[in-house]
């Protein structure tokens, strides 16, 4: 059986995503998630409740959220007050490397919102070039986009 290098060995070298191995791959997973993207993005514009924040990203389940919020505290991108009253109040909020990173993909959330007619172009060009042929089974129809282009 190959021993498992512990955290320490691994922080003895410098931070690769690409090595599977390096911790940094999973914080990366963590800050892109799709929950974790909307969450840092939510608590750049101000702390937030848990039922505020839930309400705050349309679809994700209490679980989900309760999963994330979890594990961008563990990573000190969130910080999670316990305040002492009857019935308990939680409040969440960016630590300064969370807000760091927040920005990160904020602007790449943003960049996604003005390209989306683009990418709709895009969708829809590749999906006209890739009829199915005679006889084949048709392809599964995206349904049409809620966003609206100018």
């Amino acid at each position: 059986m190959t021993p498992t290098p512990d955290a320490a060995t691994l922080l003895d070298r410098m931070p690769d995503v690409y090595d599977r191995m390096c911790p940094s791959r999973g914080v990366l997973e963590h800050v892109t998630s799709r929950w974790g993207v909307l969450v840092l993005i939510a608590l750049s514009e101000r702390g937030y409740r848990f039922s505020e924040l839930r309400r705050r990203v349309s679809g994700v389940s209490e679980k989900m959220l309760a999963q994330t919020l979890q594990t961008l505290e563990r990573d000190g991108m969130v910080l999670r007050v316990v305040h002492p009253v009857i019935p308990p109040r939680v409040d969440y909020s960016l630590t300064p490397m969370g807000a760091e990173a927040a920005a990160m993909v904020s602007a790449l959330a943003h960049w996604v919102e003005g390209r989306m007619c683009a990418v709709t172009e895009a969708r829809d060009s590749y999906d006209a070039a890739a009829e199915p042929a005679a006889g084949a089974a048709p392809r599964r129809v995206r349904p049409p986009s809620r966003c609206r282009c100018p």
